[in-house]
């Protein structure tokens, strides 16, 4: 195997085993866990041998820590809009109809591979891996990460609610004025909030093209809210209706993940995305009400 990092062991102060030591000296590899995984794996070597958990640090020992083997991964060549992407992290274009993991070929993650550029740092991941998930229906605006850090980084940003999300929807009835819907789902709190952006009017039936963000992050919780809010998506047969209008039958979900925002994970650069509504929204605008 080829080595990744290295590191010798200067004057130690106390008796450390490695589990604990290693944390402190390899980039790729930050947590205890990690360095727990990579012992098990045979990945780290004390003085050219295999090293164990129970091993003690002594000065002068080379540690070396060797690149993992890629397994092979079946790559899905569907082709992506890359909106961002450096060594760290990418923005893509998600298009509707793919979901985004899971036990599937045909997903965005297996089509990351073909479309982003490997990584060259030191921590960088297998294959790029998205850090949030859109619903299968659902098209936009996708954050995805090539490297550990970035990984951590960006889960981290979620846990704390510092990236923000801002999604469109075409909802059947009309919003009057600007809401937060808050309501369990799951058992757990959710919060959403809903702004009118236009309201349009076809063959006698009023619609709304919203701005949503979503204050917390469970499981369909757009679609869901505004389901219970008596104006479902276009489009949503899970929890709303079947569309009975020409216009709008076998269409897909009219939900639009348009923009996010975050901060780098390694440069702390704020990072602003944002993409235009597709053309079958674009083109319903001239039917809205003045």
């Amino acid at each position: 195997m080829k080595i990744k990092e290295t590191h010798i062991v200067p004057a130690v102060t106390k008796k450390v085993r490695l589990q604990e030591y290693a944390v402190s000296i390899f980039s790729s590899i930050r947590t205890r866990s990690g360095i727990k995984k990579a012992i098990k794996k045979g990945l780290l070597l004390i003085d050219g041998k295999k090293a164990h958990t129970s091993h003690w640090i002594a000065e002068g020992q080379k540690i070396e820590l060797l690149q993992q083997e890629i397994p092979q991964k079946k790559i899905f060549r569907l082709k992506l809009n890359i909106l961002f992407e450096d060594e760290h992290l990418a923005v893509v274009h998600k298009p509707s109809g793919y979901p985004t993991s899971g036990n599937y070929f045909k997903t965005i993650e297996n089509a990351l591979a073909f479309n982003l550029k490997p990584s060259h740092m030191v921590d960088a991941l297998m294959y790029p891996l998205p850090v949030h998930r859109l619903d299968n229906p659902t098209s936009g605006i996708l954050l995805c990460a090539k490297t550990r850090t970035a990984l951590t980084g960006l889960q981290d940003a979620f846990r704390l609610k510092a990236v923000k999300k801002t999604y469109n929807a075409l909802v059947k009835g009309e919003i009057p004025k600007p809401k937060v819907i808050s309501s369990d789902i799951d058992g757990k709190n959710a919060s959403t909030k809903i702004s009118p952006q236009e309201i349009l009017k076809i063959k006698h039936r009023k619609y709304t093209l919203a701005e949503v963000i979503p204050l917390t992050g469970r499981t369909h919780q757009i679609r869901i809210h505004l389901a219970r809010n008596k104006t479902p998506i276009i489009g949503d047969k899970l929890y709303g209706k079947e569309e009975t209008e020409d216009f709008f039958s076998s269409k897909n979900l009219y939900l639009f993940a348009v923009k996010i925002s975050f901060a780098h994970p390694v440069n702390e650069e704020q990072m602003n995305f944002a993409i235009r509504l597709p053309k079958k929204v674009r083109n319903l605008l001239s039917n809205r009400v003045d």
